[in-house]
């Protein structure tokens, strides 16, 4: 019977160590390391397709923002990270003016009230889609997976995507320069 003890332990402990819940603390969502991906013209797929609710319970789509680079900002107000990099999100929306524009998707909040306090305590200058069960993220299959959360994702001006950034925002200035190269070559293109 003392040996059974040990042998349960140590199975125990090895399967605690393949958890497929590693990294996700206690919120479940997937803390990426703020990498930037880039992808190339010629390599981008079709343009992304996603309308819904924005948090008003208005129709939203986001056809709506083609003709300039669009940044697709995945929030939720219970997301710590998130409200730490509103401030840096919203000073960005303001360095890029005009040559780019942002919307964001809200998942997992339980009620749209919890969103539009995040909204308006970061004095957040742009719609969200409305996605308490992260449906939305479904459109960015292949970029984002559903717990990909906080996350940001550029898309050119025609809707593909372009660049994306899995987990927090490395910088405000990553995000600009991210974002300006996108810019830069939809007007030279």
């Amino acid at each position: 019977m003392r040996r059974t003890v040990p042998s349960l332990v140590a199975c125990l402990l090895l399967l605690a160590g393949c958890s497929s819940l590693q990294g996700t603390g206690d919120k479940g969502f997937v803390s990426g390391d703020g990498t930037v991906t880039q992808v190339v013209a010629a390599d981008r797929d079709d343009p992304i397709s996603l309308t819904g609710e924005d948090l008003e319970g208005d129709e939203l789509s986001i056809e709506e923002f083609r003709g300039t680079p669009l940044v697709v900002v995945v929030w939720g107000s219970w997301c710590a990270p998130c409200r730490a990099e509103a401030p840096e999100l919203v000073a960005a929306t303001e360095d890029l003016g005009d040559d780019a524009t942002f919307v964001g998707i809200n998942i997992r909040d339980s009620s749209a009230d919890q969103s539009k306090g995040f909204v308006r305590t970061f004095d957040v200058p742009y719609p969200s889609f409305f996605s308490p069960d992260g449906k939305a993220m479904l459109a960015f299959a292949g970029t984002l997976t559903p717990n990909s959360i906080p996350s940001f994702v550029v898309l050119d001006r025609e809707g593909r995507v372009a660049a994306s950034i899995i987990g927090e925002l490395p910088s405000r200035t990553t995000l600009v320069e991210v974002v300006q190269d996108v810019a830069d070559e939809t007007a030279d293109g």
